[in-house]
């Protein structure tokens, strides 16, 4: 099992940038994938950008050359970074880590792009 917390998240302007954070209750060296899903309101949730434990990445169409997904063996972390936000990116942000196929969930952070 892993516990993840997510923090970062806020209101900031379009245009603006925002990084987030996932920090790991233990080691993520044997994760297979780590990954950042959002959920908007009335809207499912959706994927955004995932790693693999050997740093393949995948982002969803909407978000690629504005968010790069990176981690951190050493500080157990996963971060998302965020440019060129834009009012369609509102959303919940939760950290999402693939264990055994057993899938394991932030409690999420709120981003709202908004002037």
């Amino acid at each position: 099992q892993v516990q993840l917390v997510e923090s970062g998240g806020g209101l900031v302007q379009p245009g603006g940038s925002l990084r987030l954070s996932c920090a790991a209750s233990r080691s993520i060296l044997s994760i297979n994938i780590m990954g950042w899903y959002r959920q908007a309101p009335g809207k499912e949730r959706e994927l955004v950008a995932a790693i693999t434990s050997g740093g393949s990445t995948n982002y969803a169409d909407s978000v690629k050359g504005r968010f790069t997904i990176s981690r951190d063996n050493a500080k157990n972390t996963v971060y998302l970074q965020m440019n060129t936000l834009n009012p369609e990116d509102t959303a919940v942000y939760y950290c999402n880590a693939v264990v055994r196929s057993a899938n394991f969930w932030g409690q999420g952070t709120q981003v709202t792009v908004s002037s």
